[in-house]
């Protein structure tokens, strides 16, 4: 097993002060891979990186169709977003499209990371609902496939019918068996994948415009519906909403909880996927810019990158005291 690699640096003047380790693979259509850091065949748990893949069966069951949903919602059903009004204010109406509510969710509810939303309830002495939920659309996409297979409420179970046929797709498009599963922050499954698995899968997104099959139009769907509404796979401020702006609709990219960065690069027809041992989202927003900028579809100048590439670290007085950067192994010379 090769051991995971330097990914990210921390400097603070002239010294190295942190390193943050981990995997990265670039993958192509065919299921080669192209590039790797560390170890491709590391398992992992892809958290929310996996989302469009988890939206699968909403598409291909006819689901989203019989429902009406449109782009909003698909990208919606890919998103970790914000908690912001314009993401909670299109849950609430699909969730009543559906004839169904807020306490329908299974997802809990958390206060939202957007800073008018967060300000409101604090203000208001209100708690947030389960639409604040970064998952809350993920989960109202679950509630249109159950009711589509007319299954029991509890979708999140595992021997429920929604996840079985998510898992079912997981496993196709990342071309193995799960090794597991363990429960996410949302409380829905998330399965387990290596490394390669997930890049592999984030090539079939990319190169579904030149295949057949129920499936491949569904992940073309869901790669455009996510590339066409940045701000709702995210928020302002958020990673993957500044760099698919930065990228100009060309490339889709999705965050996971613990350092998992995942992009679909249809130009090109490759996945890239990658995970930071020790779970910091700076390093892996850092290495998936450096990524971007290393195969040539990301501008290193555009504010949105050196935001990530050459991010400051300032004190308490605003003072510039250190400074993230990319391992010298990602930067292509």
């Amino acid at each position: 097993m090769t051991t995971a690699e330097p990914l990210a640096e921390i400097w603070r003047g002239d010294f190295l002060e942190s390193v943050h380790s981990g995997h990265a693979v670039i993958c192509d259509e065919t299921g080669e891979i192209t590039e790797a850091w560390g170890d491709p065949g590391q398992v992992i748990l892809p958290r929310s990186s996996c989302k469009m893949i988890q939206a699968l069966p909403l598409v291909e069951s006819g689901a989203a169709d019989a429902a009406g949903l449109g782009p909003e919602q698909l990208a919606l059903a890919c998103a970790s977003h914000q908690g912001g009004a314009i993401h909670t204010a299109r849950v609430a109406r699909w969730l009543a499209v559906l004839g169904l509510g807020e306490a329908d969710l299974r997802c809990g509810g958390h206060m939202p990371r957007d800073e008018e939303a967060h300000r409101a309830l604090y203000c208001g002495c209100r708690n947030p609902d389960q639409t604040h939920n970064n998952c809350s659309g993920k989960h109202t996409s679950f509630l249109t496939l159950n009711r589509h297979l007319r299954a029991d409420s509890e979708y999140i179970d595992l021997a429920h019918p929604v996840q079985k046929a998510v898992r079912e797709a997981f496993e196709a498009v990342t071309g193995a068996p799960s090794p597991g599963h363990a429960i996410d922050g949302c409380s829905a499954p998330n399965f387990a994948t290596t490394l390669h698995g997930l890049a592999r899968a984030m090539a079939f997104f990319a190169s579904a415009n030149g295949k057949a099959g129920t499936r491949a139009k569904a992940a073309l769907r869901l790669r455009d519906a996510m590339v066409s509404h940045p701000d709702l796979v995210a928020g302002e401020g958020r990673a993957c909403t500044e760099l698919m702006r930065a990228m100009e609709g060309r490339v889709a990219v999705k965050t996971g909880a613990e350092g998992v960065f995942v992009a679909i690069i249809p130009q090109k027809r490759l996945g890239v996927a990658l995970k930071i041992s020790d779970g910091a989202t700076r390093a892996s927003e850092c290495a998936i810019a450096a990524i971007l900028v290393r195969l040539g579809v990301l501008d290193p100048k555009h504010p949105a990158t050196q935001k990530r590439m050459a991010a400051p670290l300032v004190n308490c007085r605003g003072i510039e005291a250190a400074r993230i950067q990319p391992a010298p192994s990602l930067i292509r010379l």
